[in-house]
C-alpha cells in the first residue's frame, strides 16, 4: 500500500482499492508496518472496500475486469483520453446490453465437490 500511495499513484488524491476479506486488509495493518506518522497519511489516501464474505461479488469483478483487458486493454493505448474514451464505451455497451454471469455450480454440484462442508444429520 505505501508503494501505492508512494511510487505508483503520487498524484492521486485518493486510491480505492478492493480486497477480499484475510485478516490483513485492514487499516490496522498499517498502523503495526509503519510508525503511526507514517501509517496515517498512507491510510488517509485509501478508501478501502472488501467484498462480501459469503458472495460472489469479487467473482463477477474478476470476470469484467476480464472482459474490459481482454476486448479492451489488449493493446497499446497511446494516451489516458483514449483510455478513458474506450473503457466508456465498453462500459455502455456492456450496460446496455445487461451483461450477467451465467453460474454453472449448481447446489447439486455444492453438496458433492463441498460435501466436508455440509452437516451429517444422525436420525
Amino acid at each position: 500500500m505505501k508503494d501505492s500511495v508512494d511510487v505508483y499513484y503520487p498524484d492521486a488524491k485518493r486510491i480505492i482499492v478492493v480486497l477480499d476479506n484475510l485478516n490483513t486488509h485492514n487499516g490496522a495493518s498499517l498502523y503495526e508496518t509503519f510508525e503511526p506518522a507514517e501509517a496515517r497519511p498512507i491510510l488517509q489516501r485509501l478508501e478501502l472496500h472488501h467484498a462480501p464474505k459469503h458472495g460472489s461479488w469479487l467473482n463477477m469483478t474478476e470476470i469484467e475486469l476480464s472482459v474490459f483487458a481482454r476486448q479492451c486493454l489488449n493493446r497499446r493505448i497511446p494516451d489516458p483520453d483514449t483510455l478513458q474514451r474506450e473503457v466508456a464505451a465498453l462500459e455502455t455497451e456492456r450496460n446496455w446490453v445487461a451483461s450477467t454471469v451465467d453460474w454453472r455450480f449448481t447446489t447439486a454440484d455444492a453438496r458433492i465437490k463441498l460435501k466436508r462442508l455440509y452437516p451429517v444429520i444422525q436420525l
